[in-house]
Parts: structure tokens; C-alpha cells; sequence
């Protein structure tokens, strides 16, 4: 098989296809791949009741399942279509690769199975979002702007609905916004987006990658063969220089945002106004007011940032500016992002557990002047001290958990050695220790501080996931706010 087709050709019927993993991506690709013909075999390492259930969910429709073994290539397989989270040093990916099987991911399936829209022949284009940090969030403002213009659209990809299900819809997408991990970068080679965003990169996830240069790559793979825009953060080099590396179609702009005053060729910020001078005519004298910082929630300075993110992209569609400040109106984040929880006593308490690395946690708490800092968990190999010694004017305490505490501990003494520390004992998880957490970080708390859960940690060394940490912090805030009350 070569790797130009197979989709929308008679190909698929009877080809023999791994898909690597059951999940969110595996379920479907392994459902369509079946619809289109192909001979499908999935097979995943775990063997516990939720995979037990889709795989009989798969095996009635006729997909042979493998539990138990996600290592072993099955005999024959001439495509493997992976899950965004298995790594590339797989045993399984090696065998494929010793064997000279390609292997995509569920999104470079989705790009190739993308059909003709009936009013424009043409498919639905890709407005593509990636990033470190706030790429849910962008993804979300974008398809909130891209329907108050009136386009029937979707927020798809990493942000929990299958793009796949999106280009296969039976009523067409105009156009979709698309939020891309690392992971399905890596595994996506023929993805060629209408326009794209790297937000920020940081060190994150490098025990998937191997190193930074290979993350921040991978990454980079979202401005490929971009058309109209390449949009980057001037506050983050990387971003730039990574736009300066795509190969881009002819004539493809460089779009950047800015939470000052803009360029050319730039969004930014000016007298509380968000204002575009990139997307008008005569941008050497003009700009044009998308919306105001109010129509931002919250209106913290990152989430400005993903606010001129998502309107760069939608400027670069064509969307005009009354649409964008419809939009941005319109949206409301996901919950355990920047959240304000509850207020008693003059302390403020806010959920940010979706800050789950030292970048997102850094941002979070530029937002806020005093702060009493919940903070610890799985570091996934990441360094804590530029994050301490960035916000440490202001901390006014800190209560620490989780298996990786001891890096931000040692931090805090390098460069916040004044600051007051808690820690959590080993052994405690769940809402037993949040509850902990949280009365220790009320003793810290002053009226006028903000009590503020930006772990910089995944979570499932305590709880099951960041969902659950943040619903539970919550959960004890309010009881804290309600005891202290007359």
C-alpha cells in the first residue's frame, strides 16, 4: 500500500489495519475503518473492564479485539492507525516501521476520509490550534466566533470530540476548529490546515518526545503547508522561529499576537481594546476593534492571549470583527480553568487544576497579586525553579502534595526561602487529602489573598484525574467559606 491513497478508494476493502488503542480516538477509527471495508484488528495493553466493554462493543460489529498484548504487530497488518498517546518507541511502532508499515494517527486518518462540502466542493478547511497551554480554550473562543458569524462549525480534535466523527458527519461543517496535541502532530504528515496557531511551547511531556527539540517540532508540524496564516505569539520566540521553519503555501502570512500595541501584520491590545492589524485594509494606517477586554472571561493577561489567538484564526477566515466580539462574549471556559470557586472572608479561592505543568501554573499565577499556593503532583520530569522565582513576590504561602512535591519544596527555598510551606504527608489521597490541602491553605490565607490551585502537576497520583482534583477542591473551599460564616 502506498501512503498516497487508500481513502475514497476501493483500497480499504479487505486491507488489514492495526488500530493501536481503545479510547476516545480508537473506538472510532476502528468503527469507521470497518464501515470503509478495511480488515481491522485492535489491540491494547490493558485488560480491565472499560476495555472489555468496547471490545465487545467492537467485536459485534465484527472488529476482532486484542487485549492484553499491545506490543505485538499482528501478521499481515498493511496500515497502523494509532491512538495520540501510544510513543513512537512502541514496540509496536518499531515492528511496524522494521516491517515498512506507516503508521497515523486518528487525525491524519481524519484529514485523508475529509469529503467535498455540497456548496463549495471543496472540504471543510482547518482552522488548527496548538500550544503548551490554552489550546482548549482557544479552540473553544474560536468556534464560539466562528458561530456568531453564522458558520456551522465545531470545536474537534484533542478537545474530546473525534474529529473523525466531524468530516464524516452527514450534515457538513462549514469549517472546523481544531485543537492538536504533540501526540497528533507526531503521527500527522499530510495535514495542510486553511491557517494555525502554536501558542507557546515548554517544556512538557518529553518522556513521550524524548527531548525539546523534538517536542517543539513536532509542534511546528501544524504550520505545515499552512494557506493563509501562520499566527504566533511575539512573547514566545519559539513560536516565531517555528513559522520561519514551515513550508507554507505561497503567499501564506505571518500573523502575530501581542498583549501590547501591534504591528504590522499583528493583533494586540491598546486602551483596553482588543484591535487587529493584520486582517484590514492599509494596515500601515488602520486597525480594526474586535472587542473590548471585558468581553473576555476571565480576563486574565494568557487568556487575553488565547482571546487574539482565536480572532487572528477567525480574522484569517474572513470573519468580521462584530463576530468576534459576539463570540468572545458568548464563551464561558470549562470548568477548572482560572474558576473562581467561592469568595469568603476576603480570600478569593480559584480552581486552575488544568494547570497541570510549570508553563500553565506560571500563567495562572501572573494573574493574581497575593496568593496562597496549592501546588504538587506528577511533575513528568519538568523543572521548578524558574516557575518559583517568577512568581515569588507574589506568594504568601504555599501548601504542597503529591508525589513530585519536593521539587517545588527545594524551589521555594532557593527563591522564596520567606515564604511559609505545608506539606501534605505521604499517603493520603482523594478528598481526605483535598480537605487537608484546604484547611492548611486557609490558615495561610489573609483577606485579600487569593487561595489558588495551579498545581503545575498531572494529578493521578492522588485523584483520577485533574477533573476530579479540582471538583474536590472546590467541594472543601465552600465548606471552609460556609463554616466561617456568621
Amino acid at each position: 500500500m502506498t501512503d498516497a491513497t487508500p481513502e475514497r478508494t476501493p483500497e480499504w476493502k479487505g486491507l488489514p489495519v492495526t488500530v493501536a488503542g481503545l479510547g476516545v480516538s480508537g473506538v472510532p477509527a476502528a468503527r469507521v475503518l470497518h464501515g470503509l471495508g478495511a480488515r481491522v484488528t485492535v489491540v491494547d495493553g490493558g485488560d480491565g473492564p472499560r476495555q472489555r466493554a468496547q471490545a465487545d462493543e467492537l467485536r459485534a460489529l465484527g472488529v476482532e479485539v486484542l487485549l492484553g498484548d499491545g506490543e505485538t504487530l499482528p501478521e499481515g497488518t498493511r496500515l497502523v492507525v494509532t491512538s495520540p498517546g501510544w510513543p513512537p518507541h512502541s514496540p509496536l511502532f518499531l515492528a511496524a516501521a522494521g516491517a515498512g508499515v506507516p503508521v497515523w494517527g486518528d487525525v491524519e486518518l481524519a484529514w485523508r476520509l475529509r469529503r467535498p462540502h455540497p456548496a463549495t466542493g471543496e472540504p471543510a478547511p482547518w482552522l488548527a490550534v496548538t500550544g503548551t497551554n490554552g489550546k482548549t480554550t482557544t479552540v473553544q473562543m474560536l468556534a464560539s466566533i466562528l458561530t456568531a458569524a453564522g458558520r456551522r462549525t465545531a470545536a474537534v480534535g484533542n478537545v474530546g470530540v473525534s474529529v473523525l466523527d466531524a468530516v464524516l458527519a452527514e450534515e457538513p461543517y462549514d469549517v472546523l476548529a481544531v485543537e492538536l496535541s504533540s501526540y497528533q502532530l507526531h503521527w500527522s504528515s499530510s495535514l495542510r490546515p486553511h491557517s494555525a496557531v502554536v501558542l507557546n511551547v515548554a517544556a512538557d511531556h518529553l518522556d513521550w518526545h524524548g527531548s525539546m527539540e523534538a517536542y517543539a517540532a513536532d509542534k511546528g508540524r501544524i504550520y505545515e503547508g499552512n494557506t493563509v496564516a501562520c499566527v504566533y505569539n511575539t512573547a514566545d520566540p519559539a513560536t516565531e522561529a517555528l513559522v520561519r521553519e514551515a513550508d507554507v503555501e505561497e503567499g501564506c502570512r505571518a500573523i502575530g499576537f501581542t498583549l501590547g500595541p501591534p504591528a504590522l501584520s499583528q493583533l494586540g491590545v491598546v486602551d483596553g481594546l482588543l484591535v487587529d492589524r493584520a486582517f484590514v485594509t492599509d494596515r500601515h494606517r488602520n486597525a480594526a476593534e474586535l472587542a473590548s477586554v471585558e468581553d473576555v472571561q476571565p480576563a486574565a493577561p494568557h487568556n487575553i492571549a488565547n482571546a487574539l489567538a482565536a480572532a487572528a484564526l477567525a480574522r484569517a477566515y474572513g470573519v468580521e470583527p462584530r463576530a468576534v466580539r459576539d463570540g468572545l462574549r458568548a464563551f464561558r471556559p470549562d470548568a477548572h480553568r482560572i474558576a473562581e470557586v467561592v469568595q469568603s472572608g476576603g480570600v478569593t479561592w480559584i480552581d486552575d487544576s488544568k494547570a497541570t505543568n510549570p508553563h500553565a501554573a506560571a500563567a495562572s499565577l501572573a494573574a493574581y497579586p497575593s496568593v496562597v499556593w496549592i501546588a504538587g503532583g506528577l511533575a513528568k520530569g519538568a523543572d521548578m525553579d524558574s516557575l518559583v522565582a517568577g512568581a515569588a513576590k507574589a506568594l504568601r504561602g504555599a501548601v504542597l502534595m503529591g508525589a513530585d512535591r519536593a521539587l517545588i519544596r527545594e524551589a521555594l527555598a532557593r527563591h522564596a526561602p520567606e515564604v511559609p510551606v505545608i506539606e501534605l504527608p505521604d499517603g493520603q489521597t482523594g478528598a481526605p487529602a483535598m480537605d487537608a490541602v484546604v484547611r492548611a491553605a486557609a490558615g495561610l490565607a489573609r483577606p485579600g489573598d487569593t487561595v489558588l490551585l495551579a498545581p503545575a502537576c498531572a494529578s493521578m497520583d492522588m485523584f483520577t484525574n485533574y477533573g476530579e482534583r479540582g471538583d474536590l477542591f472546590a467541594a472543601a473551599a465552600r465548606a471552609v467559606a460556609l463554616a466561617e460564616e456568621p
